[in-house]
């Protein structure tokens, strides 16, 4: 509460710290990294920043998608992957809002490109929760 009543907003590594798979190293990482996220058009730039989409070839109108590019922040993409690991994994047991579409893609891929594509939905969250000022809510993942 500031000094006349009202509620001020909740610095942002609290705010992405609600995100599941994301702790407190990686939360400050990606504030130091990214600030308020103005830097990025949408959560795909973001990603494609951390080097956490495939690398893409297109040509006479057919597109081949390729493993990610590890192109961008290092750390940060390591970090997200290792939290997304661990998202994973707990999503199948507590059966989150997460779980379905991580069901369907775990049933037909390997367990790392499920881990990959955890981590670029983490990225994509992250940076929506820093660009809106808004706190996570969990409703929004599940539409």
């Amino acid at each position: 509460m500031s000094w006349n009543g009202s509620p001020q907003p909740m610095p942002a590594a609290p705010r992405i710290r609600q995100i599941p798979g994301i702790g407190p190293v990686v939360a400050t990482a990606i504030v130091a990294a990214i600030g308020n996220g103005a830097a990025f058009r949408k959560g795909r730039d973001f990603a494609a920043w951390l080097g956490i989409v495939p690398r893409q070839y297109s040509t006479g109108g057919k597109a081949r998608l390729f493993s990610i590019s590890k192109r961008g922040n290092v750390y940060l993409r390591k970090m997200l992957i290792h939290g997304a690991r661990a998202a994973v994994l707990r999503v199948k047991r507590d059966n989150a809002p997460f779980g379905a579409c991580l069901d369907r893609l775990d049933a037909r891929s390997p367990k790392n490109l499920v881990v990959v594509a955890m981590a670029n939905k983490l990225a994509r969250i992250a940076w929506a929760v820093l660009s809106s000022g808004n706190d996570y809510r969990l409703a929004a993942v599940a539409a």
